[in-house]
This record gives C-alpha cells, structure tokens and sequence, in this order.
C-alpha cells in the first residue's frame, strides 16, 4: 500500500495541479505502484478540514461502481487527505479524437453513462473536457466523481429523482457526439 511517506519517494507526476477548493490529480510510479492520486495536502486548513468529507464521497461513488468497465478502480485511502485510484490512460475528449477514436465511440460513451446510471450514479460532471476520456484502444474511461450524486438501485429516490438529474450526463454525451461529428466533417471538406 502507498504510504505518505512511499508517496514522497515516488515517480510523481502532475496531471493537474488543484485550485483553492481542488486536490492535485498525480500519476504514482512506485515499487508495482501505477495510480492515480488525489491529495488534498496542499490546500488551505479549511480544505483540509473538509477534504475527509469530500474524499468519502467520491470513494463511495467508485465503489458503488466497481466492476464498471469504463471506471477506474477505487483502490486505497492514502490518508485523510489522499486517496488511490487505477491508472487509466486516456485522451481528453476533443476534435483531435476524431481521427482514431472509432465511431462507435459515442454509442459506447451513451452506453457507459447508462450502466453508470443503472448502478445509482449520476456524475453531473461529464461535460467538463478531462471527466470524459478515450483510452488508447478508442474506449470510454469515466473520471473525477467528485461531484456525483449516488442512489441506492431500486430505491424510491432512484426511481423519481436519478432520471431527472441524469439528463446532465446525457446532455454531456450529446455535446461529445456533436463535437466529434463536426471534427470529422471539418476533417473530411478538406
């Protein structure tokens, strides 16, 4: 397990450096260590203070989808600031993707956020450019849960209230379709 201390010696790094009210996003290398790492140890005391909170729910959010194949694992706490997650590489989505993402993608990003909704999470996040990644074979990868909203399947919440919160994410997925075919069209006048 990576450690504060494992964590210091580590090949570290920065794929995004956090605001006021964000964590720094890490790639750790480190003795068969390869992850991600949210850490919250940089920010200010009332973050700190409320970064437990904050770590506990996006933990439960990836735990609530572990199995999901287009989410990373949930792997570890580090320590009340920090937490592990599987690293998955990925291409932030964007007109580039329109030359070797296959186009099948978008069906299979919809497909992903339906799976996402059927296990009781709604990610409310997608539309920002670096939550939605394709990995290098051309498959959707699911990131920063950070603001999702989780239902128990079944429940009477789930049943009332996830479908009205879920458009979020399929609004998101229709803005990717958009973007994408237009970067094709853009790339096939020429």
């Amino acid at each position: 397990m990576l450690s504060r201390a494992s964590l210091a010696r580590a090949r570290v790094e920065v794929l995004s450096r956090g605001g006021v009210g964000n964590p720094d996003v890490l790639h750790v290398q480190d003795d068969g260590f390869d992850c991600v790492v949210k850490d919250f140890s940089a920010r200010g005391p009332w973050m700190r203070r409320l970064a437990p909170w904050l770590i506990g729910r996006e933990q439960r959010a990836y735990e609530q989808l572990q199995g999901h194949p287009a989410v990373p694992r949930f792997l570890f706490r580090i320590d009340e600031l920090a937490f592990a997650l599987e690293f998955r590489p990925g291409q932030i989505l964007g007109p580039q993707l329109s030359t070797w993402v296959p186009r099948g993608f978008i069906e299979e990003l919809r497909k992903a956020v339906l799976e996402m909704h059927a296990r009781g999470v709604v990610h409310l996040d997608l539309r920002h450019r670096s939550n939605a990644l394709a990995d290098p074979d051309g498959h959707p990868v699911l990131i920063d849960f950070a603001s999702a909203l989780r239902f128990r399947p079944g429940s009477l919440s789930a049943r009332l209230l996830l479908p009205l919160v879920a458009w979020v994410d399929l609004r998101a997925v229709k803005k990717w379709e958009r973007q994408l075919e237009a970067a094709r069209a853009a790339i096939a006048e020429r």
